[in-house]
């Protein structure tokens, strides 16, 4: 039976797929990969004639995700929205997809022990790692990898399938890959080096050795909006190529991808579709991070606070359009490192991507995790500007937000449905202290977020006390408005 998604009105694979070899074996077939990396290495495919292919794996959640790319031969449909058009594209680069509890552990390691097997690339959210966001290293009490290592051959956690993976190469006298890590933290390398590394180490000594010696951990920055796939996005892609497909995903025109090259086994020339190799990707991550996702997380707190549910709505707003760019080039842009690129350029750029009316990205998925995204976004910025003596002002109204955010009631008085893996430890935090500086401090006194030395700092405990009773007094619309009028 002929493939209905490749008589989609769309830029469709005309590339042999035959030819594709599974060299990039990928954890987390979400809607950000599917959007990002496998859109640059179609592109390879189809205008270089490149061969490399994924094999797509699962490994908790997100089993109909794989269903349904099976049930279409592993086709899926990319379609990019800008307030003018939609534009559509069939992404052929994918050979397999496997979900761990569905074909089995076995059937995972085995794709994962296939000798061509050159990369093994992650997206797996930043709680994914298992890592203290606060320090970058391996939580050794983290119920997965206390599992995991009391049988360390039937692993649920990422950290565990990859090192199982490469006890297992390595047993089998098979080279090494390099992992890849595509989440959005700061030197994502290092901290999938770290947790790997330490993991290893905890189940085998010499094992933890050979890794260290023999596997790289190139760090990456990625950049793309994708929201969070809805009924009516999959609606609006069946509109415009004519095709229904439930692995589809819409995002944003704009991507970007800063890739440090150090690849032990060899890579795709990614460079030819657009992405580029660098040999220091921490300046461009620490852009990203803080002006991009930093002010994305403000807008996002806030922005829910007030009611706003997309991000779009928000830059409607004249006071969180002026907040959301004062923050990026006034407060974020001198902490960075990265050079030969126009910040203030890049600030209007971000402004301009919020502002697309087509991509209704939401506040509240924004939201989601916000213990693991804090301390890149915000804190370690708040510490330059207190070494610096420098105004911080708004970063500190958007950990307010934060802090009101997750206490779980919003200004009308409605429950807000928090999402995070430290969600009970917050929970005590919020139902152990009186409204107000009680809760400040509480919050502030969750160590794996904000550290030992951060809530010493009085300039910092000052400024966020002031910022939440605000947020109490008047409410997050207000609030921001007054923070832009005192800036003028």
């Amino acid at each position: 039976m002929e493939n209905r998604l490749l008589k989609a009105k769309a830029t469709l694979p005309q590339y042999d797929r035959k030819k594709l070899v599974p060299r990039i074996v990928h954890l987390g077939f979400g809607a950000f990969h599917r959007a990002h990396q496998g859109v640059y290495t179609d592109i390879l495919a189809a205008e270089h004639n490149s061969d490399w292919g994924y094999c797509e794996v699962n490994l908790i959640g997100g089993e109909q995700q794989i269903a349904d790319l099976k049930q279409q031969d592993n086709l899926y449909t990319v379609a990019e929205m800008s307030a003018d058009a939609w534009t559509a594209r069939v992404v052929g680069v994918v050979k397999r997809a496997l979900h761990a509890q569905v074909d089995g552990l076995e059937t995972v390691f085995a794709a994962l022990c296939e000798p061509q097997v050159a990369i093994v690339s992650l997206t797996i959210t930043e709680k994914g790692y298992c890592h203290a966001p606060a320090t970058g290293e391996l939580m050794l009490d983290h119920p997965l990898i206390v599992a995991d290592l009391q049988n360390p051959q039937q692993p649920k956690s990422a950290p565990g399938v990859i090192v199982e993976a490469l006890a297992r190469r390595k047993a089998a006298g098979l080279p090494a890959f390099t992992v890849m890590s595509c989440d959005n933290m700061p030197e994502n390398g290092h901290v999938v080096r770290n947790v790997v590394c330490a993991y290893a180490r905890a189940v085998n000594a010499e094992l933890g050795d050979w890794i260290a010696q023999n596997v790289t951990f190139p760090s990456t920055m990625v950049d793309r909006i994708v929201p969070a796939v809805t009924a009516d996005t999959l609606d609006k892609i069946e509109q415009l190529t004519g095709v229904r497909d439930p692995a589809g995903v819409a995002c944003e025109p704009f991507r970007q991808w800063v890739v440090e090259d150090n690849f032990v086994a060899g890579r795709p020339e990614w460079e030819k579709a657009g992405a580029e190799l660098v040999a220091d990707v921490v300046p461009f991550e620490e852009m990203k991070l803080r002006m991009l996702n930093g002010s994305h997380s403000f807008l996002a707190y806030l922005g829910y606070l007030a009611g706003y549910q997309h991000i779009n709505e928000c830059m409607e707003d004249e006071n969180y359009r002026r907040a959301a760019h004062a923050l990026m080039l006034n407060e974020q842009a001198p902490t960075l490192k990265v050079k030969g690129v126009d910040l203030a350029h890049y600030a209007d750029l971000l402004i301009a991507r919020y502002s697309n009316p087509a991509l209704r990205h939401r506040t509240w998925q924004i939201a989601m995790d916000g213990s693991q995204k804090l301390p890149q976004r915000m804190l370690d910025s708040v510490r330059w500007h207190l070494v610096h003596n420098s105004d911080f002002s708004l970063l500190a109204l958007g950990v307010a937000g934060w802090m009101r955010y997750v206490g779980g009631v919003d200004e009308q008085g409605q429950a807000i449905e928090v999402s995070d893996p430290l969600l009970p430890t917050i929970q005590q935090a919020v139902n152990g202290s009186e409204e107000g500086e009680s809760r400040v401090l509480a919050l502030l006194g969750i160590e794996a977020i904000f550290g030992k030395e951060l809530p010493q700092e009085r300039a910092f405990v000052d400024q966020v006390q002031q910022a939440y009773q605000q947020l109490l007094a008047q409410g997050a619309k207000a609030t921001v408005a007054q923070y832009i009028q005192s800036q003028r």
